[in-house]
């Protein structure tokens, strides 16, 4: 079932206006900050959320003229919203009893989904006695069994812990790999959009400013969040050949380019010196640390300087070089580690 959206939504101090096409069996991750827009569309999908103007259409049928409870949606909230007074197997069997089935149909339907989602043995478990993961097992079975043709997960994953997430991660791209509908996941962790999603649509300020493959996206970042969200350093410059000029810094990349042009590198490419080094590097400047702080097992220093940009070092380089906020250094990065591309 192949959708087709249009969703703009006018708010006083908020416009969101995105296209959306998700083709059967694809996963798409609207990606963004908060306050982008990316609930607001799958809210607007679900129809939780008037649109101002524009449609949806699935599989040739218009959607934004029906009442939520018409639409062939299955949504998993955020925080799962799972009937606290029922057990798991009659929350699946909600669905399929509001769509008319009988009690008994209803039942083996929510029992086969929570077999399929590892969950049987607790059918008759209230939500107070699941797990994080388990509850939220419990909620994907809800959103399925009502047959949907469009799939909505809202941060599905943001509830639990990170030891959880691991494990819950793996086992929702494999429920969502069996799916047969088009399904739009929200997610701020580039870690979930990246492992569950086919595609990417990155919205900022409630329009699209990139989508793509993930892996595509991640090498070709397009806006500085989508670069932080990936971890690279990015500028936006003018090509002459292998030089980029990026405001006041004039970047040797290994790409030949010419106009407008990204270019970009890893924070773990930078080198700091104390002092300007023997050879002088075609990429080389001066920088003032604005900040230092632990990233992962390595230190993220922050320069300011002709361009911002993160250096990734190992905690002894810190030792060996002193590195203090506000100390002048020096920074270089290859040209074999700088690319280029179109703008």
């Amino acid at each position: 079932m192949t959708l087709h959206a249009r969703l703009v939504v006018t708010r006083p101090a908020f416009t969101l206006d995105i296209a959306l096409d998700v083709r059967a069996g694809e996963v798409v991750a609207l990606l963004g900050p908060n306050g982008a827009g990316k609930t607001t569309a799958l809210r607007a999908l679900a129809g939780l959320v008037a649109l101002s103007k524009g449609e949806i259409v699935l599989d040739g049928h218009p959607l934004h003229t029906l009442a939520p409870e018409q639409r062939p949606i299955g949504m998993v909230f955020q925080n799962y919203l799972l009937f606290p007074h029922l057990s798991a197997l009659d929350n699946v069997a909600f669905g399929p009893r509001c769509q008319g089935a009988s009690k008994a149909e209803a039942r083996r339907t929510a029992a086969a989904l929570l077999e399929r989602v590892g969950l049987a043995d607790r059918a008759a478990a209230r939500p107070r006695q699941l797990s994080g993961g388990q509850a939220q097992r419990v909620a994907l079975a809800r959103a399925l069994a009502v047959r949907p043709e469009l799939l909505l997960l809202d941060e599905p994953l943001a509830a639990l812990d990170a030891h959880t997430r691991l494990e819950v991660r793996s086992e929702l791209r494999r429920h969502l790999a069996d799916f047969g509908g088009a399904t739009v996941l929200v997610t701020h962790d580039p870690l979930d959009a990246m492992v569950l999603a086919d595609r990417l649509v990155v919205i900022e300020n409630g329009a699209i400013v990139q989508q793509g493959a993930p892996a595509e996206v991640a090498r070709h970042p397009r806006t500085d969040y989508v670069a932080r969200l990936v971890g690279l350093n990015l500028y936006r410059g003018v090509a002459d050949g292998t030089r980029v000029k990026a405001g006041e810094l004039l970047l040797h990349t290994s790409e030949h380019l010419d106009g407008a042009a990204f270019v970009a590198f890893p924070p773990a490419a930078v080198a700091l010196y104390r002092s300007r080094p023997d050879g002088s590097p075609r990429n080389l400047w001066q920088a003032r640390i604005d900040g230092i702080e632990r990233h992962g097992d390595n230190v993220r220093v922050h320069l300011e300087g002709p361009v911002t940009a993160f250096a990734d070092i190992t905690p002894a380089a810190v030792a060996d070089l002193d590195l203090t906020p506000g100390q002048t250094i020096w920074a270089s990065v290859k040209a074999t580690e700088t690319h280029a591309y179109p703008a």
